[in-house]
């Protein structure tokens, strides 16, 4: 994680359209105002052009980055014709092929470009790969935009991919960030990342238009309002989201033994190979039923990656401590974050039960990720995330977590997912001697993502090693990484080795009054929020119907898919 200061506030002049089309015509060649009064033929022109301005216009309101939005809108031909999905159809085509262009513009740079350390090329790769997803999740955005069904009943899984996107834009240069000598290469890259981001920024506005958008619930038919805040994870059947199948649900409660299995690891050599990462090599590609991987009890040193291709994909273990994937890369041995992962999840659909995930590099080595997932619609139960600095990387996307101890110091889980913790255990850890500890750091960076941290009917604690030490260091609850961060903590036991302003400042008063951090109905004696800051974007949630919001049954679209992962679940607020 490093410090950000958001982008600079741009100041946008709103001329009025008719005025700009009649400068457009003072100054255009093709266009004479005296001829097109006399001419029939030119005034129908002018007339034409006067209207495929206004609906470019039209389509661009909201936006935030207006002059962009018009000037691609306005290239698209027979604009007047054009439904909004259509018009929002070419925008990403448009991306799409932006997006490939700065991938050959980073693979290019890592190739001739002279003087590019092994970091610095490690973070080019990073962009390539961020770069390759992102075009993956416009396309399947194109096919719902397309689709038979009208793009509003897709609308919140547009949104999830457009957010997911735009994330990875952010990630790409947040990679950059750890010296000045690294501006040398991303100084080659920004400008075309950030077009992208702005692009994207622009559909997600523009989607918030479609008519008729609805959430995707099987228990309610009530169509979401702008003011809602998590609209987007869905309701929950069984204490797990309905995208967690009946199928995937028995799977993860039940016994190992009672589990139908297709590859075995086993250290012992007992198993079809010794490694995890043989394991996932060994697994069909674009999987549309479950495919399991068990992993016997033992530590696996290595670095495992489940990429896009990798789908459905489940890692069956036999339970916290016993079946142990680690690592420890880390910042300062010469990784990015995001390379850093212990296990890298990027595969849609991955499943996890019973596993630890830990990165032993330590709290001197600072950034050293343990899990990163960038899985939509992926599912933990029962499993623990070890590490200090940056350990869980909820990095976009859908994502739930149920039953699991997550360990950590600072910024210990953050990231950009639409993600809920349900029924797990947080521990700040002892951090080294000039650290604080944060239990979140949310990275949030547009207002119309999606995406955001709940912790619901979970404990936040101090871990057994600061515990006899809390009172020489300083715990919080989190602080915004990002200008929109989002984060709420609700029904939970909050401990008293966190602070009673609960929350900290990631840098001077950046991001306090474009954040969302809420507390519902906690306890303990840490929950008091009677010292809490004052930030603008600060609020004690009072009302259900507001902290519902937050739930996996709206935020979330559980219902839809947590069903089918078999992780047990509940709904609501419990």
């Amino acid at each position: 994680m490093y410090n950000w200061n958001g982008r600079p506030k741009l100041l946008f002049i709103s001329i009025p359209i008719s005025a700009l089309l009649l400068l457009t015509l003072l100054f255009n060649p093709k266009y004479h105002l005296r001829d097109t009064l006399r001419s029939p033929t030119k005034h129908i022109q002018y007339l034409h052009f006067h209207k495929h301005y206004q609906v470019a216009h039209s389509a661009c309101q909201g936006t935030l980055y207006p002059k962009l939005c018009v000037s691609t809108v306005a290239s698209f031909p027979d604009l007047i014709s054009k439904s909004l999905p259509q018009i929002i159809s070419f925008t990403v085509n448009h991306t799409m092929n932006e997006v490939r262009a700065s991938s050959a513009n980073c693979t290019f740079i890592g190739k001739r470009l002279r003087g590019v350390s092994p970091i610095q090329k490690r973070a080019l790769d990073d962009c390539i790969e961020l770069l390759d997803d992102t075009v993956s999740e416009l396309g399947t955005a194109l096919s719902d935009l397309s689709s038979k069904k009208s793009a509003s009943s897709h609308y919140h899984d547009l949104q999830t991919l457009l957010s997911g996107a735009l994330t990875n834009q952010a990630t790409c240069l947040d990679g950059f960030d750890f010296s000045k000598e690294s501006n040398y290469v991303r100084n080659y890259i920004q400008n075309r990342i950030s077009t992208i981001s702005n692009h994207v920024s622009n559909i997600l506005a523009m989607l918030k238009k479609i008519p008729g958008k609805r959430g995707h619930s099987t228990t309610k038919t009530t169509s979401f309002e702008e003011d809602e805040v998590f609209p987007e994870y869905g309701h929950l059947r069984n204490g797990f989201p309905t995208w967690v199948s009946s199928e995937d649900q028995t799977l993860l409660v039940a016994p190992v033994n009672e589990s139908k299995i297709d590859l075995v690891v086993a250290k012992d050599g007992t198993g079809n190979f010794t490694t995890v990462s043989e394991a996932v090599a060994a697994a069909p590609n674009s999987s549309v039923t479950r495919f399991v991987i068990y992993i016997k009890a033992g530590a696996y040193f290595e670095n495992v990656e489940v990429v896009k291709k990798k789908t459905n994909l489940m890692f069956l273990g036999d339970g916290i401590g016993k079946t142990v994937i680690k690592a420890s890369r880390n910042h300062v041995d010469g990784w990015t974050t995001f390379r850093s992962a212990t296990v890298a999840v990027v595969g849609n659909g991955f499943i996890a039960k019973g596993i630890t995930f830990e990165n032993s590099a330590g709290p001197s080595k600072h950034q050293a990720v343990a899990l990163r997932s960038g899985s939509d619609l992926s599912a933990f139960y029962r499993c623990s995330f070890v590490g200090y600095q940056d350990t869980l990387y909820a990095h976009s996307l859908r994502q739930f977590y149920r039953e699991c101890d997550i360990y950590g110091t600072v910024d210990f889980v953050f990231g950009n997912a639409a993600v809920v913790f349900q029924n797990c255990n947080l521990y700040a850890r002892k951090p080294n001697e000039n650290q604080r500890n944060m239990f979140t750091a949310q990275g949030r960076e547009d207002p119309n993502q999606n995406t955001g941290i709940s912790i619901l009917d979970c404990k936040l604690a101090a871990a057994a090693d600061l515990l006899p030490v809390r009172s020489s260091f300083r715990t919080y609850l989190g602080r915004p990484w990002k200008e929109y961060s989002r984060t709420v903590i609700m029904k939970s036991y909050i401990d008293e080795s966190v602070e009673p302003a609960g929350w900290l400042e990631w840098n001077g008063t950046f991001a306090l009054s474009t954040l969302y951090y809420g507390e519902y109905m906690n306890r303990g004696p840490g929950s008091n929020t009677t010292a809490r800051v004052t930030w603008p974007g600060f609020r004690v949630i009072n009302s259900s119907v507001e902290a519902s919001k937050f739930t996996v049954d709206v935020f979330i679209q559980g219902p839809e898919w947590l069903n089918f992962t078999r992780v047990p679940y509940f709904s609501g607020l419990g």
